[in-house]
């Protein structure tokens, strides 16, 4: 299991597996690779070609990535399947060239999907390599709130995503989880002993929290609420959008200025939506931004919003937008999901009902408290810092590793 090649005597080759985002805006998987290098490992990452990380090949700081074509984001079955069928096929091309080019001790895959599996399997059977599984969401939850499990070939896809899931369980040496609900679930459902398995929270790091403030993101409005990260059908982004239009048109506020900022498969259909509303004028969605543009968005906004749908998917997820909000010193409105509420804490102001109504009243209760607003950041801010810290994490990562 050593390398020679690694950076340190002990050091691993490891070769990392994303399928949904690439790297570096996978931010938790880029954290983790740079974990898995400053603790002396030699690290590969193996990622989609999109959102225009569309280089087939680099090397960033000290890591080697490689990057394959996909289909487009999964929006129905037909794309569900081709998506993943495009993934395996680049994933397994990928890790063979790094196979050939200087070999790997272990695999390491992040759902989802938890098809993974297919392209460790033969690593494993053949040489050896260990597997240690990243579980970002629990697939069979993500599956059916994107799709239901309503008529035969959904079913049969579901009873197929539970089969793939207790297969990456089997496979695997370690397991690692981003929180304590969703650890509990896989540790049930694989039959794993608690030395096998790991908390490793999705955590912000390095994040530019000094950038300045640009008060004419508000529009000359008095406030201004945001909303960053992906903008897919299980993100619940068309909650906010309604929102928007009960506070603007129902509340009769016209002082309250709106930026949501991300891309995903559903953002060309909440600007249509948002322009048949009639509030263009009063929310601006400028799609996939910069870390500089992101940061100052940040920093200016007098709270954000996590507006993902109470079901029992997103009740497993902790959400990087709820854990960026605090590093940043905001407090938030988000649907009181049971991970929203266990990493929000007292930073966040629940709202327990899939209410697009009830969430507009929750952003304008917030935004006429500013005393209020004020000491949640700072909790929340708190918390992140001395609780939930990236620098933990990475501790539990290294251990991970060690168990190996």
């Amino acid at each position: 299991m050593r390398s020679e090649r690694a950076g340190e005597p002990g050091g691993l080759r490891v070769l990392i597996l994303v399928e949904n985002l690439p790297v570096p805006l996978d931010r938790r998987v880029w954290q983790e690779a740079c974990a898995l290098r400053d603790a002396g490992h030699e690290v590969t990452v193996v990622c989609p070609q999109m959102r225009g990380f569309t280089q087939a090949e680099e090397v960033l700081e000290g890591i080697q990535i490689f990057r394959h074509w996909i289909s487009d984001e999964a929006r129905g079955i037909r794309g569900f399947l081709l998506e993943y069928a495009s993934a395996l096929f680049g994933e397994m091309r990928c890790a063979l060239k790094a196979w050939r080019r200087s070999g790997f001790d272990v695999i390491h895959l992040c759902n989802p999907p938890d098809l993974l599996f297919l392209v460790a399997l033969p690593f494993r059977l053949l040489a050896g390599v260990k597997v240690v599984f990243d579980v970002h969401d629990l697939w069979p939850e993500m599956f059916e709130a994107k799709f239901g499990r309503r008529g035969p070939v959904r079913r049969l896809l579901h009873r197929a995503v539970l089969l793939a899931e207790r297969c990456t369980l089997a496979l695997a040496d370690a397991v690692i989880a981003t929180n304590q609900s969703v650890l509990a679930a896989v540790q049930r459902r694989g039959r794993k002993r608690d030395d096998e398995v790991f908390i490793v929270r999705t955590a912000p790091n390095r994040l530019d929290t000094s950038a300045p403030a640009d008060v004419s993101l508000k529009k000359g409005r008095r406030h201004l609420v945001g909303y960053i990260g992906v903008m897919g059908d299980a993100d619940g982004v068309q909650y906010l959008v309604e929102a928007a239009r009960h506070i603007i048109q129902t509340r009769r506020r016209q002082d309250v200025q709106f930026l949501l900022m991300g891309s995903g498969p559903e953002h060309a259909d909440l600007v249509r939506l948002r322009d048949s509303l009639g509030l263009s004028d009063f929310i601006d969605m400028p799609g996939r931004v910069t870390n500089e543009f992101l940061f100052t968005g940040l920093q200016t906004m007098d709270l954000g919003v996590a507006c993902d749908p109470i079901n029992d998917y997103n009740d497993h997820c902790t959400m990087n937008k709820t854990l960026e909000y605090m590093a940043f010193g905001r407090a938030q409105v988000l649907f009181g999901t049971r991970e929203g509420r266990f990493s929000a804490g007292e930073a966040g102001l629940h709202v327990m009902e899939n209410s697009a109504a009830k969430l507009g009243d929750a952003i304008l209760e917030l935004l006429d408290d500013p005393e209020r607003r004020e000491r949640m950041g700072r909790l929340g801010r708190e918390r992140l810092n001395k609780e939930l810290c990236w620098e933990r994490s990475v501790e539990e990562l290294r251990k991970a590793y060690r168990s190996l």
